[in-house]
């Protein structure tokens, strides 16, 4: 998922950081690159995944492009930051990966 969220970000603001748009279109579009980069690596993953929502949130109200786009991303992005990375990224290896064990039903 980290890859999907990752690559649709990238995808998505190549086209705006190499045109001339506008500032306000530019800095959001470095932003998600950048944030993009983060989760396709695995680093910082719930910090990366809670900011892509809240400014995929304002481009949905403010910008007015690709609404539907914008909302699945920002909905992925807030499952990533509550799932975590994964086994195979950088949070694993610095801090370990975390395993949640649900105990069977007593009877």
């Amino acid at each position: 998922m980290r890859l999907v969220v990752g690559s649709v970000l990238l995808l998505g603001t190549g086209p705006k950081l190499w045109s001339d748009s506008p500032f306000h279109l530019t800095v959001p579009s470095t932003l998600l690159a950048a944030l993009g980069l983060l989760l396709v690596v695995g680093l910082w993953t719930p910090l990366a995944g809670v900011i892509t929502a809240v400014i995929e949130a304002w481009q949905i109200l403010a910008v007015n492009e690709h609404p539907v786009l914008g909302l699945l991303t920002g909905t992925m992005a807030v499952a990533l930051a509550m799932l975590g990375p994964g086994r195979w990224s950088i949070d694993a290896r610095l801090f370990g990966w975390r395993r949640i064990d649900v105990p069977g039903r007593k009877q």
